[in-house]
């Protein structure tokens, strides 16, 4: 499992001009994850994400999610499992499939939320236009 984490003060997921998931949060910060689920990835991969999607210290003051309440936008993203090595292809063969993957970024919506956070979410599947005004910047990328 991967992720690409972004410290935002707003971030927005659109589809078919209609917004499915945004957030707001100028003065606390928020994140949004962009997190692509593997086809070979451990049975609680999705659990470590979470985790670091909680508790990271990387908003602003070397605080986390759950430090100072900030909201998550979460986004499917399979292209992370992209491979470039050969071609001028990528090949998404690591990349699980939406039946296996689905499942996955809805138990990570449901733990977050568990946690207390709260998360909007974009559409799995969808062709979506993510927006998103960076704070710093400041972008991790996470392994799980």
């Amino acid at each position: 499992m991967k992720a690409v984490l972004t410290r935002v003060s707003s971030a927005s997921v659109t589809v078919d001009g209609e917004v499915v998931g945004a957030i707001d949060c100028p003065e606390t910060g928020g994140l949004l994850a962009l997190v692509g689920v593997g086809r070979d990835d451990a049975p609680d991969a999705w659990e470590t994400m979470v985790r670091k999607i909680a508790e990271l210290r990387i908003l602003d003051g070397e605080r986390s999610v759950t430090d100072v309440g900030a909201p998550v936008l979460l986004v499917s993203q399979f292209t992370l499992h992209g491979r470039t090595a050969k071609g001028r292809r990528p090949s998404w063969s690591d990349a699980a499939p939406g039946a296996q993957a689905e499942p996955v970024i809805e138990q990570i919506a449901a733990a977050l939320r568990e946690r207390g956070i709260s998360v909007e979410q974009g559409r799995f599947g969808a062709m979506m236009q993510v927006a998103s005004v960076n704070d710093g910047p400041f972008t991790v990328l996470v392994d799980a």
